[in-house]
């Protein structure tokens, strides 16, 4: 087993845009960061930008598509055999749940829908025209999204559990504040962080699925569009402050880095990635002292 001094992280879905300069910020701190990634030649090619950049010695790769039922529980183990512990999670691996127009979007072409975004004024959009979901993409979502990180994290607490300063940061967005969810059922399961417990989370997230499979979107009072990202990661938000009560010697938080120029928006973003990672990174080095079960949003982060 590695020196006690000696720490480590896991970065979700850190082939490229904000995952990967969370890679790169947190192996600059010394950190030794296994970057994962579900295509095994994307990942290698991250390491090898990386590598390049003078971080060779803190940054190695594994597979995680953390949609399948064995790839986190495989993560887990390489980490056990070659470190011993786990001391940072990140959870970014996401994917949006929609055919998105981009175009529609794009800072040249209409500065009002991004600085709406921008600003996770999501209802301010006329979605009808950009997004189109699917079954298919909303069940991706949901999976990837929800049941992915806690899948994988559930895999790693044990060894998160091993280190004297376990850190995980889930990556959320604005979008996801509970405004933007017009049921009230839905809103009062979520924000009630007394009774909250892991299966009415699920409740909530497999309900979702089912009237959007059913065309009962709007009559239930879902997100008409980007349903499936704003439900996932607001239940994301919602196992945030959970888990934190669980592990009240974590130091757990989700966070939106802001609406960052990478290919997942097809670079429609406002805000530079180095910028938006920074906000992961700091809540990934919280002191013990620091606040658990939080939602940030980047501009909000606490002076530490």
């Amino acid at each position: 087993m590695a020196g006690a001094t000696k720490r480590y992280a896991v970065v979700t879905g850190a082939n490229k845009g904000l995952g990967l300069e969370i890679c790169r910020q947190l192996a600059s701190q010394g950190i030794t960061v296994v970057l994962t990634s579900r295509d095994e030649n994307r990942g290698l090619q991250a390491v090898e930008k990386l590598t390049a950049s003078g971080l060779s010695d803190h940054v190695i790769f594994h597979r995680l598509d953390v949609a399948e039922e064995d790839s986190a529980t495989a993560l887990s183990e390489f980490i056990k055999s070659q470190f011993g512990k786990l001391d940072i999670l990140v959870n970014n691996a996401a994917v949006t749940g929609s055919d998105i127009n981009w175009e529609l979007l794009d800072p040249t072409r209409d500065q009002g829908a991004t600085g709406a975004l921008s600003a996770g004024k999501v209802d301010h959009i006329d979605w009808s025209g950009v997004a189109n979901a699917t079954y298919d993409l909303v069940a991706q979502a949901i999976q990837t999204n929800y049941y992915g990180t806690i899948k994988t994290t559930k895999a790693l607490l044990p060894l998160l559990s091993l280190s004297n300063s376990p850190r995980i940061v889930n990556i959320s967005s604005i979008a996801a504040k509970l405004e933007h969810i017009p049921s009230e059922w839905a809103k009062g399961i979520l924000s009630n962080e007394e009774n909250l417990t892991e299966e009415r989370i699920d409740k909530v997230v497999s309900e979702f699925v089912e009237d959007f499979k059913e065309g009962r979107v709007k009559a239930k009072g879902w997100p008409n569009y980007m349903g499936a990202y704003i439900v996932s990661k607001a239940a994301i938000n919602a196992y945030t402050k959970l888990l934190a009560k669980q592990y009240p010697t974590f130091r757990i938080n989700s966070v939106c880095p802001g609406y960052i120029k990478t290919d997942m928006n097809n670079h429609t973003g406002t805000v530079p990635v180095n910028e938006g990672a920074a906000g992961p990174v700091k809540l990934a080095l919280l002191p013990d002292d620091g606040p658990s079960g939080c939602f940030f949003v980047d501009k909000d982060l606490p002076e530490l």
